[in-house]
């Protein structure tokens, strides 16, 4: 599809592909494989020939190819390769990437699986993993190794919203050779767009705001067609795969991607304001405010804030539960990105599995709420927390 086409467009068209029956809306192929016309067009598809006809749903499938090519549109990338979740997607994209001996610098400020994929996963095979700030690109530049060969980040990170300077790392990453990828599942192409600011790939958890109902797991790895290409050659052997019914179900949710990115970031807003003012809160981090210590540099990377804001009661672990048992529309889950606002402990929940050492530096507190804001109205959403706050 034309590059000149708006965000909100290429989400409703981009990567539609019609069979000769002529649907309108995109065709779900459930099937694992694909019937060839004969021996030699076998042959000639299993080596990537015949016009790269499809072969096997582990790495190749109508409906999944949809999805890649919509989100690429998305992202403005050469190429995508669908995963079966965000965390399969960092893992594709490491294993194709990185070898023994090699050595990652990631940022301290990511979800707590990918710490300990990188720290307790990658390192029995070899890859060295280095944890800096991920504000501080003096500390990038100097955990910079001989053997260095990826850079990994989150912004805005999970769950404090921390931004990262793409440009200036993406400037530290060329000249020590290494690969830049950035996680963009909280912001979305709808909302900022990495590789225009120099990352070499995107990673996604379409899990998240990609499908934007919590209904199915998905992943992507998107980047030049030389990268994605090493990714789909990992996905191909070892098959961490988007099921079609799942990318199916992510395209569509897609449709709507900018409208809810943009209503939800609106809602995001007037709660970080809110909870700024309310005496029980002792902080709010949330980069749409001013108070933000990357406020300029979000405005520079991202079209809003996000919806993500996350906030420390006054009262640690015991004054945030309570706020948290006490709501009664919110959800109380470990998920992000839904239509449906959703709270989250995650001191002991999505970072709980890494060290408290690691989350003090993380600035992951025991009096922190993370609250992903959905389309409910914004004075029900400060009511529900006013049971908890007082």
């Amino acid at each position: 599809m034309k590059k000149q086409y708006e965000t909100s467009t290429l989400g409703v068209r981009a990567g539609t592909a019609r069979t000769e029956f002529g649907e309108h809306s995109e065709a779900l192929f459930l099937t694992s494989s694909f019937v060839f016309e004969n021996a030699e067009q076998a042959a000639a598809r299993f080596s990537g020939g015949e016009g790269g006809g499809f072969v096997y749903s582990r790495f190749s499938n109508p409906t999944v190819t949809m999805f890649q090519d919509r989100l690429a549109a998305l992202e403005g990338a050469e190429a995508c390769v669908a995963t079966a979740s965000g965390m399969s997607a960092i893992l594709a994209t490491s294993m194709a990437l990185l070898k023994a001996g090699d050595h990652v610098i990631c940022s301290n400020a990511v979800f707590g699986a990918t710490v300990q994929l990188y720290l307790t996963i990658l390192s029995r095979f070899g890859i060295e993993t280095t944890f800096v700030s991920p504000n501080k690109v003096e500390e990038w530049q100097r955990a910079v190794r001989p053997t260095t060969k990826l850079f990994f980040l989150e912004t805005p990170s999970n769950p404090l919203g921390g931004v990262c300077d793409i440009a200036a790392l993406a400037a530290v990453a060329k000249k020590a050779g290494a690969v830049l990828a950035v996680d963009n599942a909280l912001c979305t192409p709808a909302l900022q767009k990495p590789l225009e600011f120099g990352a070499d790939l995107v990673i996604h958890s379409a899990t998240k705001y990609l499908d934007g109902q919590g209904r199915v797991l998905g992943g992507a790895v998107l980047g030049s067609k030389a990268l994605v290409d090493l990714v789909y050659g990992f996905l191909r052997t070892a098959g961490p795969t988007l099921s079609a019914f799942n990318a199916w179900v992510i395209l569509k949710g897609m449709e709507t991607l900018e409208l809810r990115m943009l209503a939800q970031s609106e809602r995001a807003l007037e709660m970080a304001r809110w909870l700024e003012k309310h005496p029980k809160v002792a902080r709010v981090y949330y980069p749409g405010l001013e108070s933000h210590p990357q406020y300029a540099l979000a405005k520079k990377q991202q079209r809003t804030g996000g919806a993500i804001v996350s906030f420390d009661v006054k009262g640690g672990k015991e004054a945030a539960w309570k706020v948290i048992d006490s709501t009664k529309l919110i959800s109380i889950t470990g998920n992000l990105g839904d239509v449906k606002s959703t709270i989250t402990h995650p001191a002991t929940t999505t970072h709980g599995r890494i060290t408290p050492e690691a989350r003090a530096a993380a600035g992951i507190g025991d009096g922190l709420i993370r609250l992903s804001v959905g389309l409910e109205a914004v004075s029900d959403l400060k009511a529900d927390l006013s049971q908890g706050l007082g």
